[in-house]
């Protein structure tokens, strides 16, 4: 059994590649992607939101915080996300919001292979190709901070990619269908997904 988990959805990015627009407002099956996300972080102890738009819905428990300065990469969005839960779990989900199908890939992940949280630092999606998947994975939380923590002491995170922030982490690789590990970065890919694009032009949340 999954150990309790918080769940860090990271919905922030410039989405350059569609415009400029809120790709966590493209719509899947009837529903948002970052609803989508929502739906596969399910069961989590502390929900949080990094990034999350204007007028965004969050469940009424969900915790919406963003990296400072706004645009400053994923490491420094997930660096916000940790900080903001008062009481971490053992376990993290680390989760973009432009996944369609993030709630089978989550399922997929976490019974794709036991991992001891114990001696491991978690589990980590593997796409067709061989590529590990850092923002569909479970972590060991106490080594995200000591990740962190490392990181902070030598620079800024702001730019800084996830593969300096996992580099020496003690990962189980998840192989996945590339169905469920695909996101949405172009227009062409929203096509290809079956995935609605939203029109509202894109703007950093307040504070």
């Amino acid at each position: 059994m999954l150990p309790a988990f918080d769940a860090v959805l990271l919905a922030g990015g410039r989405a350059s590649r569609v415009g400029g627009v809120d790709k966590t407002a493209f719509t899947t099956r009837g529903v948002t992607l970052l609803s989508e996300a929502v739906e596969a972080a399910s069961g989590a102890a502390t929900l949080v939101v990094v990034g999350a738009r204007d007028g965004a819905v969050l469940p009424a428990d969900a915790i919406s915080t963003r990296e400072d300065p706004p645009w400053s990469g994923p490491v420094a969005a997930l660096a916000a996300g940790l900080g903001a839960v008062d009481d971490p779990s053992p376990t993290t989900l680390v989760l973009a919001c432009d996944l369609p199908r993030a709630s089978a890939a989550v399922h997929a992940l976490r019974q794709g292979r036991s991992v001891s949280y114990d001696t491991g630092d978690g589990l980590i999606a593997l796409d067709g190709d061989g590529r590990r998947q850092p923002l569909l994975a479970l972590y060991r939380t106490a080594a995200l901070h000591d990740r962190l923590d490392a990181l902070l002491a030598d620079e800024p995170l702001a730019g800084l990619s996830m593969r300096r922030l996992l580099d020496g982490l003690d990962l189980d690789e998840v192989a996945l269908d590339d169905a469920l590990c695909a996101d949405v970065d172009t227009p062409a890919d929203a096509e290809r997904l079956g995935v609605r694009p939203a029109s509202t032009p894109m703007s950093p949340a307040a504070g």
